[in-house]
């Protein structure tokens, strides 16, 4: 099936948007949207929630490629040329597993979502650990114990965040303030999952360190992590 040719200038950014523009679309009952779902999944459920994983399976068919993994191969090799790989792929792995996080990653996903997602995390941080610096790294930790905790994974997720609150302490001039308020999330969100006794006490130096970060967008968005699930 194809509708329309991959454009020159197409970036993963681009292509996960419309993806998700789909999905929201869909979710609002919109006819174009859910007929375009029909002509890929003609046995899709009308009324059921499009998981992220099918809008994009959609999206990759609408361009003629077999799935999102050709259709994200075709959007490297066409926008990577001459590239750092290793930040590229640092970045694009970053972006797309904060999108299934966002999306509503948890215990109850798919298992092929869930593992995706934990490996796409592991891989990210892989990258930046070879283009990047000590801050990228950390960064990394933190989106793997996120990970890690939303599907249910506490021991990998305690020793990731773990090991993030450890770059950060060793290296506190290198990171913000948020970064140190996300640090704390982590740590604290692992030991509420998990049942430690000092749960409320990390959780308390969590919110008071988010309410400190100075710029505003910055804590409010350390403040909306800090409110979201799972607990």
């Amino acid at each position: 099936m194809a509708g329309k040719t991959l454009p020159e200038n197409a970036s993963l950014g681009q292509l996960r948007a419309q993806a998700k523009e789909l999905r929201r679309a869909c979710s609002g009952g919109n006819p174009a949207a859910l007929a375009r779902v029909r002509a890929v999944r003609p046995h899709a459920e009308p009324g059921a929630e499009l998981p992220l994983r099918e809008a994009q399976f959609v999206i990759a068919r609408e361009y003629g490629f077999d799935g999102w993994r050709e259709l994200v191969e075709a959007a490297v090799k066409q926008q990577s040329g001459g590239r750092d790989l290793h930040r590229w792929f640092a970045v694009e792995l970053n972006n797309g597993t904060w999108d299934v996080l966002d999306a509503g990653l948890s215990e109850d996903s798919p298992r092929e979502e869930r593992e995706q997602a934990l490996c796409a995390a592991y891989a990210s941080t892989y990258h930046w650990m070879q283009a990047g610096t000590v801050v990228n790294h950390g960064r990394g930790e933190y989106l793997i114990a996120s990970v890690a905790v939303a599907v249910g994974e506490l021991d990998t997720a305690a020793r990731h965040a773990a090991r993030c609150a450890e770059l950060i302490a060793a290296h506190p001039a290198a990171f913000t303030d948020w970064d140190a308020a996300f640090a704390a999330e982590a740590l604290a969100r692992v030991a509420s999952r998990s049942g430690a006794p000092d749960a409320a006490e990390l959780k308390a130096e969590a919110a008071r360190l988010a309410e400190a970060v100075a710029g505003d967008e910055d804590r409010r968005i350390c403040l909306e992590r800090l409110a979201a699930e799972p607990w």
